[in-house]
């Protein structure tokens, strides 16, 4: 290959590395404005964080106190409204939105919803929980296929029963959604399917409250 060719072949690449540094050079002002943007708003976002959520998370869990009271003992009305003074549960969810307190509130909601017979408000309660806790989170599942039960909607039940086995995933839980997820296939008639849920838990979970009396439920399903 001649000099020629060698100095020819190399323009192009000589080029490009002038028109590289040239953009940097010439960009500079703006590179650096957008790098001090990006450390601003991370800055602004802790101070959001540590300051405005944090200061509201601290409220709420000190509003939340009485409503959890008449939860426990299972005065939904005063739970859901307040009394005395004191804000109920929905007062919390409004006033303290994007809180882990408003959060928890929503599945308070929902369980006193769903022991009021009002099963709608539950269902959306228990859709809006968005907990890290793994139990409350399948538990919230499990409760909204119980509303739907209420509401003889098998196939949405039967979806919200398997989320919440799949959730759960242990011996406390689980067998307690998979019974209620055979009981659905029964309202179902599908008996086939009844008898295979009935028998994980006789397999999967034998130790479970549930296994103890689980043969009767797998022989009326066969049965039929």
């Amino acid at each position: 290959m001649s000099a020629t060719e060698l100095k020819t072949k190399a323009t192009p690449d000589n080029t490009e590395t002038v028109k590289s540094g040239s953009f940097v050079q010439e960009n500079q002002k703006s590179l650096l404005f957008i790098a001090a943007a990006i450390v601003l708003m991370v800055v602004i976002y802790i101070a959001y964080v540590k300051l405005y959520l944090g200061g509201r998370e601290e409220k709420a869990a000190s509003q939340i106190y009485m409503a959890q009271q008449f939860w426990s003992n299972k005065e939904w009305d005063k739970a859901i409204k307040g009394a005395d003074s004191y804000p109920g549960l929905e007062k919390i969810v409004a006033d303290y939105s994007n809180t882990k307190t408003a959060n928890l509130a929503t599945f308070y909601l929902g369980v006193a919803y769903l022991n009021k017979g009002e099963y709608r408000k539950a269902i959306d309660n228990f859709s809006n929980y968005r907990g890290e806790d793994v139990m409350v989170a399948a538990e919230a599942y499990g409760n909204t296929g119980d509303a739907y039960v209420e509401l003889k909607d098998y196939d949405k039940a039967e979806t919200y029963f398997k989320k919440a086995i799949d959730k759960a995933n242990n011996q406390f839980l689980s067998p307690v959604y998979l019974k209620k997820l055979g009981l659905v296939y029964e309202a179902k008639n599908d008996f086939k399917a009844a008898a295979e849920s009935y028998k994980k838990i006789k397999t999967d979970f034998p130790t479970s409250a549930e296994a103890q009396s689980i043969d009767a439920y797998i022989a009326r399903a066969e049965a039929k």
